[in-house]
């Protein structure tokens, strides 16, 4: 079992920059892919960047690339996302997920709300 929680969301100006956090409990976070979600009000949920257990590999969607970085610290059970050169169209909730198999995010956070004004 694995209880994720994130913080780091807010109000900022295109063009800004926000660090996400998502801290894990459990002694198995470091065994753990993990990915980071967005969901925009009216749209469907989709992935933004994700790393593998060791934190050796990473990948992005295409429309981030360049601007975010997801890294991970397994001695603090903590995998962050930071977002640089924020656009509007980045506004939505941010969740972290732990893959459980291929493909499967098994674990959830509770989402952090990212708003970037024009």
């Amino acid at each position: 079992q694995v209880r994720l929680v994130e913080s780091g969301g807010g109000l900022v100006q295109a063009g800004g920059s926000l660090r996400l956090s998502c801290a894990a409990s459990g002694r198995t976070f470091s065994s753990y892919a993990m990915g980071w979600f967005r969901q925009a009000p009216g749209k469907e949920r989709e992935l933004v960047a994700s790393i593998s257990a060791s934190g050796g590999s990473t990948s992005y969607r295409d429309s981030v690339k360049g601007r975010f970085t997801i890294s991970r610290d397994n001695a603090k059970n903590t995998v962050y996302l930071q977002m640089n050169s924020l656009k509007p169209g980045d506004t939505a909730v941010y969740f972290c997920a732990a893959r459980v198999g291929s493909d499967v995010y098994g674990y959830w956070g509770q989402g952090t709300q990212v708003t970037v004004s024009s």
